[in-house]
């Protein structure tokens, strides 16, 4: 791992990764259900503060994608079979965590699967590959920014479960004090 790698645009760079991703997420949302899809982006009940925070951790999530985009995939070295596995985890999560809320009414919260064990475990399974993709181009400057987006997108958490607790009532709430919020802890 280097602070700031070389960086140019080519066929083996972390694009690759994001790539992959964001081609299975969009297929997945093509097929799921519109007001499945709805829910999924719903930003009812936030906070103007959680809004300007979630905007602004965008900031540093571009700004870590465009450094990723730039940033060659380190293929043979422990960095990128480290970060390579580690996006593998968090991929299958992501789209074991879509299903799970894929199959739930949307009159009901998502209490099944991994969010028996994790009230978030989309924005979980996503950090997890993100961080991957950040370790696999070798960049702690890649994984700084990452970090200080994630924290940003802690608010945004916090909105979309102030919206659930005001959707779904008491049995949100008694899934709030069963199930971490990100994960086995928290």
């Amino acid at each position: 791992m280097e602070w700031l790698p070389d960086m140019h645009f080519g066929w083996l760079n972390g694009w690759l990764m994001l790539a992959v991703f964001f081609l299975v997420f969009g297929l997945l949302l093509l097929i799921f259900p519109k007001d499945i899809v709805a829910k999924l982006y719903s930003a009812t009940g936030w906070s103007q503060e959680q809004r300007i925070l979630t905007a602004s951790g965008k900031i540093f999530s571009v700004a870590c994608v465009a450094l990723v985009i730039f940033t060659p995939l380190k293929i043979g070295r422990g960095v990128f079979i480290v970060g390579g596995v580690v996006y593998l985890l968090g991929f299958a999560g992501m789209v074991v965590a879509l299903f799970n809320f894929r199959n739930t009414p949307v009159d009901q919260p998502v209490t099944k699967g991994l969010y028996r064990i994790s009230r978030n475990p989309q924005w979980v399974s996503l950090v997890v590959m993100f961080l991957g993709v950040c370790i696999a181009v070798g960049s702690w400057a890649a994984v700084a920014l990452f970090v200080i987006a994630v924290a940003f997108y802690h608010f945004r958490i916090l909105g979309e479960e102030r919206a659930c607790l005001s959707s779904y009532g008491e049995s949100y709430r008694d899934f709030m004090e069963r199930v971490p919020r990100y994960f086995l802890f928290f």
